[in-house]
């Protein structure tokens, strides 16, 4: 699954959500991402900013107010990615949220790495029986044990993302190590969350076999919003999807090296025959320098025979560039 996050880069616009859409669409991604924030039910007037972006937003809380959409436009922009065959996923950071997603039918949960010790949100979410990603981003391995031991006994289908929380991640933080790590611990599909703006560090989660892929997209990186610098272009995202699905084919179709039969033909018109540089008599004792190697590769003796011609004796006349043969020397 190929999921380009668009968060809050709408910026509060119904309009700029829905042309994120319309955008994505001819991209190649399977699922749209939006986060629902109902600012009353998850945020307070005590909570900072993670980072200070905004001159229109006196709080963080103002911010998340200014993100909200109605329940009625949450559905047009639900039916909207169903009109374009793309699955409508949005992280939820409230019960109320969760709520409100549950009456719009989403089929799965995506849980941002700050949720991940949320547990009452969780056991709403759990309790539905659809299917949750979680994002590893903040949690160390003890958090995340505990995160997983709280929801397998409600049995959702569950699979995790490795993810640094930086913006934007740096190669040295990728941590493309933690998903076979994360495989092998909790034996569940294995992805990754992307925040580092390029393509470079999904393309090299897909080598290494990861099955879900998130990341941030804007239209443009300058524009504004505090995820702008850690996101990808709506064109950047049609190459990456392009990249990962080549590469997961080349993952599913593995060349068996020692089978090559079916490059005989061209390793005849590529190969090399012995032939001779320059004109030789009969009799002549052949050396390293009288030698040449030409194609096609089935004239008489492999180049790669070389070293069996040499000191033996010519039993007929050569002209320069002939292709020499065994019976062109005489028996030892």
């Amino acid at each position: 699954m190929i999921i380009a996050e668009i968060g809050q880069a709408h910026d509060g616009s119904l309009g700029n959500a829905h042309a994120f859409i319309d955008a994505l669409a001819e991209t190649g991604i399977d699922a749209v991402k939006f986060q629902t924030h109902i600012a009353e039910a998850e945020s307070s007037s005590f909570e900072p900013f993670r980072v200070k972006f905004s001159k229109q937003d006196s709080t963080r809380f103002d911010y998340w107010k200014r993100m909200e959409f109605t329940p009625e436009q949450w559905k047009g922009i639900k039916d909207h990615c169903e009109e374009k065959n793309l699955e409508f996923i949005s992280s939820p950071f409230s019960n109320a949220a969760v709520d409100l997603l549950e009456e719009l039918g989403v089929k799965r949960y995506k849980i941002g790495s700050g949720e991940l010790g949320n547990f009452l949100m969780l056991d709403r979410i759990a309790k539905t029986g659809k299917p949750i990603i979680l994002s590893s981003g903040m949690s160390s391995f003890e958090e995340l044990d505990k995160t997983f031991d709280f929801l397998k006994p409600f049995g959702n289908s569950l699979s995790i993302l490795q993810c640094t929380t930086a913006y934007p991640t740096q190669p040295e933080q990728w941590g493309l190590n933690v998903m076979s790590e994360l495989k092998d611990r909790y034996q569940v599909p294995v992805g990754f969350s992307d925040h580092s703006g390029d393509i470079y560090a999904c393309l090299a989660a897909a080598s290494l076999g990861s099955e879900i892929f998130e990341f941030h997209v804007v239209f443009d990186k300058r524009q504004f919003g505090p995820d702008s610098p850690a996101s990808i272009s709506i064109d950047q995202t049609k190459v990456l999807c392009e990249g990962i699905k080549k590469i997961q084919s080349a993952i599913q179709h593995p060349v068996v090296k020692s089978d090559n039969q079916k490059y005989s033909e061209l390793k005849v018109m590529f190969g090399k025959s012995l032939a001779v540089n320059k004109t030789l008599s009969e009799g002549y004792i052949l050396t390293v320098d009288d030698l040449e190697s030409k194609k096609p590769g089935d004239k008489g003796i492999p180049a790669s025979n070389y070293q069996n011609v040499l000191g033996r004796e010519l039993n007929r006349k050569l002209e320069k560039w002939d292709f020499l043969s065994m019976e062109d020397l005489k028996s030892k």
